[in-house]
């Protein structure tokens, strides 16, 4: 899909998608030597939106699975049609067994999930599998086959192998450990909080009617918020959420009203709200 890293940077760019030359330079490694990319750091930093951004420049289809505590086979692989399956058992009475069984456990029968729809079919696709590590440790298991070989067993039908392999992107919050033989599997990158002048960047190109000076003031702000102990730091989506805020309340400049009242847009709990309000210091940034 990318020709160089400055291509990654270049086509991301188009898609409003900043990245730095470490996300740039994973991202085009990732596609050259056909590797699944391992995604974390903390929520709102643009993990799940670098898949979309990657299945946007590529033309790509985006193919999602959610993972959930609870997830299992039938969510992430595919299942049978059981109601279509009965009444076609119904409706073949004069059929024997062996007939049957082989009419009902065929591809008409069959409802690919996420996993399965990635490797089927020569459209080219990004497979998102967000929040790996909210999935229970046994749906690691159901990842290794399809990340090592592109391929999934159905009992039934054999053994389905990609035409075409996707462009897989796994992401994770960090809040729970990924095994070892997952992690081989991939490529890692870590995304952080992205130092002031990205930010910077980030926000005038996704809240372009922003002042200069008051896109420097959210930026500075956000940044003192992240140096606090607080519960959940802002991330880079409450900073665009905050600008957006602040431009529709045609608001000029950053003083202690508008931060007090705006301040919820950005922080998610009383205690980070008391503890922002009582140590924040405008004059000092």
């Amino acid at each position: 899909m990318f020709t160089s890293v400055d291509d990654v940077s270049a086509r991301l760019a188009e898609t409003g998608y900043l990245a730095s030359p470490a996300v740039a330079t994973t991202v085009f490694l990732a596609d050259r030597l056909g590797k699944p990319l391992l995604v974390e750091g903390p929520a709102g930093v643009g993990k799940t939106e670098l898949a979309k951004a990657v299945a946007q420049v590529a033309g790509a289809r985006l193919v999602r699975l959610q993972c959930y505590e609870g997830v299992d086979e039938s969510r992430a692989l595919y299942e049978w049609n059981h109601a279509k399956q009965l009444l076609c058992i119904s409706s073949g009475r004069d059929k024997t067994w062996d007939e049957t069984r082989t009419d009902i456990f065929s591809e008409e029968f069959l409802l690919p999930r996420p996993l399965l729809t990635a490797i089927r079919g020569d459209d080219p696709k990004v497979l998102l599998i967000d929040e790996t590590d909210k999935a229970d440790v046994e749906v690691e298991g159901l990842l290794l086959e399809v990340l090592s070989d592109f391929q999934i067993t159905v009992p039934e039908l054999g053994t389905i192998t990609a035409a075409r392999r996707p462009f897989v992107v796994l992401t994770s919050n960090a809040t729970r450990e990924l095994s070892e033989a997952l992690r081989r599997r991939c490529l890692f990158l870590h995304i952080g909080f992205p130092d002031q002048e990205l930010e910077r960047h980030i926000v005038r190109l996704k809240v372009p009617g922003l002042g200069e000076a008051l896109t420097e003031s959210v930026v500075r702000v956000v940044g003192a918020l992240r140096e606090m102990d607080l519960r959940k730091v802002p991330s880079v989506a409450e900073t665009i959420d905050w600008a957006r805020t602040l431009l529709a309340l045609g608001a000029d400049t950053l003083d202690e009203t508008i931060v007090r009242d705006s301040l919820g847009v950005i922080l998610k709990h009383q205690d980070d709200l008391v503890k922002a309000s009582a140590k924040l210091d405008l004059d000092a940034l």
